[in-house]
């Protein structure tokens, strides 16, 4: 059972006493690994490196170096000749990682592996390795780009259909990393889960490379432990709000809230302040929540939303930060009573359900405290994009609202609740959609093509521009954002009903060194 006020002392190891001797450890881990990334050798044995170092969870320990080695990369492929041909796997693995940090890349370097039709090559599907390649990088897709949505289709079906002869050529370590991939993709995952995973399946491997290895499960239980400390003081500081005790109606879900910020924020060189930030923020959302849902008639309702709309207290020294949150939680608290409004009364349509939902579910109000956590230089351009919320906002609400929609809309249905995605969309009657199934299929669609636009402007508006208002960071935990909205509602309601699979990752990340 998991712990959701406290969480026992004697659960949380201190390693303030053996610190030193790891700490020396590391860094002879640390320089040997560095030494590995710049070591000159093939282009696809060091991308091969660098892709086992993020898996692993190492990436934020070696930003710099890989970022250096991938610019050497972009040039190298910058110099190609029509003569050259790389196999399926570098191109997908080489166009996966340069996307990722922002290095622009066009989908014709898959052109060379298609038919005079535009059709992918049936003889590629042989290649497993190569198709799974391609089906990772189809997700950093932007929405437009056709030829990634063919790699799509076309690898998740081969990978659907593997032969068991071609599974006995490539070994059963093969099998789980295609099983896993299609479950979920990697651009979608939580990065602790996706390590706590990976550290185990490459250590399966006959190639693994024993001091990578070991430097990796040494980073995941150091950075364990600094979560741990995290959720300590938070624990301390829920039971000194008694919020439990005098709001007895109220979900009490403080673990999991940790868990969602360690999903949007888990690098421990961003201060343990921001993670302990956003998990009181989303704590107090998820209170404020159940006020709306379950306890408030609706005069109070409307008496507590113009309350946080006329909220002030004395101005901070420098940016006055207040009037942004104070907009952003009026806005949510608007959205609340417009959904306790509508409430087993009347079924909007799905443009207006939408059009409040994804302000509704919160994610807005999250990003902008991360940005005031983050102690960047506020800028007037950032402000304005948090003000009227900026795609990069409203792409991760999307996905954080749809994706709790499919996982909480059957329980909803049961408990007369009507304003949901599915049932207006059903409710909308049109001929695309006439069911539960087609809706479901329709709103997974609406997903997918957020997450390619999330993709472009992410690179648009990313480290990599010199026109974005905001940092890389920020740019992350919006990516991030969507990721544990992916992870926590993949199996049913993660937050408000989380069963065993949660409570299990939850520990594997928090609680259960490797």
């Amino acid at each position: 059972m998991l712990p959701q006020r406290k969480v026992p002392a004697n659960q949380v190891h201190d390693c303030k006493q053996d610190q030193p001797c790891e700490d020396n450890r590391w860094k002879s881990m640390e320089e040997n690994v560095k030494h590995m990334i710049e070591d000159p050798q093939s282009v696809e044995t060091t991308l091969e490196l660098i892709d086992d170092i993020q898996r692993l969870g190492l990436g934020h320990r070696l930003e710099t170096n890989i970022t250096r080695v991938l610019e050497r990369t972009m040039k190298k492929l910058e110099q190609k000749t029509d003569e050259d041909t790389p196999s399926l796997h570098l191109t997908a693995l080489s166009f996966r990682l340069l996307r990722q940090h922002g290095f622009q890349l066009f989908q014709d370097v898959f052109k060379i592996f298609t038919d005079c039709d535009g059709s992918f090559n049936d003889r590629l599907c042989k290649d497993v390795k190569g198709m799974l390649s391609l089906y990772e990088a189809s997700f950093l897709g932007f929405e437009g780009e056709t030829l990634l949505d063919e790699a799509l289709a076309f690898t998740s079906m081969h990978l659907k259909n593997l032969s068991c002869s071609l599974l006995d050529t490539h070994g059963r370590n093969v099998l789980e990393q295609v099983s896993h991939a299609l479950e979920m993709p990697l651009h979608h995952r939580m990065h602790r889960l996706e390590a706590r995973w990976y550290i185990e399946a490459y250590s399966k491997r006959a190639d693994a490379n024993q001091v990578l290895l070991e430097f990796a499960k040494i980073d995941y239980n150091t950075v364990q432990q600094t979560y741990q400390r995290d959720l300590k003081d938070l624990s301390r500081w829920w039971k000194d709000m008694g919020l439990a005790k005098k709001l007895p109606f109220a979900k009490d879900r403080l673990m999991e809230c940790f868990f969602w910020s360690v999903g949007i924020v888990f690098e421990p060189q961003l201060i343990s302040n921001l993670r302990k930030g956003i998990t009181k923020v989303s704590d107090l959302i998820s209170t404020v929540d159940d006020v709306y849902d379950v306890y408030g008639t609706y005069d109070e309702l409307e008496q507590f939303t113009s309350l946080v709309e006329r909220w002030d207290v004395n101005a901070a020294q420098g940016v006055d930060v207040l009037p942004y949150l104070r907009k952003v939680w009026a806005d949510l608290c608007k959205a609340f009573l417009r959904e306790a409004e509508w409430s087993n009364k009347y079924t909007p349509t799905f443009e207006e359900y939408l059009a409040n939902a994804w302000i509704s579910v919160s994610a807005v109000v999250i990003l902008v405290h991360a940005y005031f956590l983050l102690n960047q230089n506020i800028s007037d351009e950032a402000l304005g994009c948090l003000e009227n919320p900026h795609d990069l906002l409203r792409w991760p609400s999307l996905i954080f609202r749809l994706t709790n929609d499919l996982a909480t809309s059957k329980a909803e249905l049961e408990r007369g609740e009507t304003a949901n995605s599915i049932s207006c969309l059903i409710r909308g009657s049109s001929s695309e959609v006439c069911d539960e199934e087609s809706a479901r299929k329709y709103i997974s669609n609406l997903i997918e093509n957020s997450w390619k636009k999330m993709n472009k402007d992410g690179q648009h508006f990313g480290a990599s521009s010199a026109s974005s208002p905001f940092t890389k960071e920020f740019v992350a935990a919006g990516t991030n954002l969507s990721r544990i909205a992916q992870c926590i509602y993949q199996h049913g309601d993660g937050i408000g009903a989380p069963d065993k699979i949660v409570k299990n990752r939850i520990l594997a990340v928090i609680m259960q060194p490797v």
